[in-house]
């Protein structure tokens, strides 16, 4: 009984080991770092749906960096993202920003699409151009409601003519 004892003590010491092992390896290899000291941006946004801290910042789909933060202005009830980008990235000034979806049910983040100005973004900069998210839920209850719409709609008669009434058939 004592040999089983210390058998059974043995496996559950090396299935913990392995258990820290899978996730040192999956907490390294996530590609969510905690890394700054890059090129701190801020943008402002109406609607930010579904993005947290952390999400990813692309450019032309490469992750360039992450959303740091996220906070309200009192004053406008613009949500304002904080963004850390590579610092080696030179971005012009009239780039903008779009939150955009990985596919119906994937994942938001932060798409910058660089402009065209000679004059670069700065660490501290604000990104002026921005585009909300889209909420799937309104796009839907809209084209649920001018369905419906379009459905209860009757033809319309030429003006003067009495609208045709239903008959009864026997």
């Amino acid at each position: 009984m004592k040999g089983r004892s210390i058998l059974e003590i043995l496996v559950g010491a090396v299935v913990l080991i392995v258990a820290t092992g899978f996730l040192a390896y999956a907490v390294t290899n996530t590609g969510r770092t905690t890394r700054t000291g890059g090129l701190a941006l801020t943008a402002r946004f109406d609607r930010i749906d579904g993005l947290a801290p952390g999400a990813d910042v692309r450019i032309a789909g490469v992750k360039v960096g992450t959303v740091t933060g996220q906070r309200i202005d009192p004053t406008t009830f613009l949500a304002i993202l904080s963004l850390d980008v590579d610092s080696t990235l030179r971005i012009p000034e009239d780039s903008s920003a779009e939150i955009t979806s990985e596919g119906l049910l994937g994942g938001k983040y932060v798409a910058i699409v660089p402009g065209g100005a000679e004059k670069l973004l700065r660490s501290g900069s604000e990104i002026t151009i921005t585009q909300s998210s889209v909420s799937l839920e309104a796009l839907l209850g809209r084209f649920i409601f001018s369905v419906t719409e379009l459905s209860g709609q009757r033809p319309a008669t030429p003006e003067g003519a009495a609208p045709a009434v239903p008959t009864a058939r026997p």
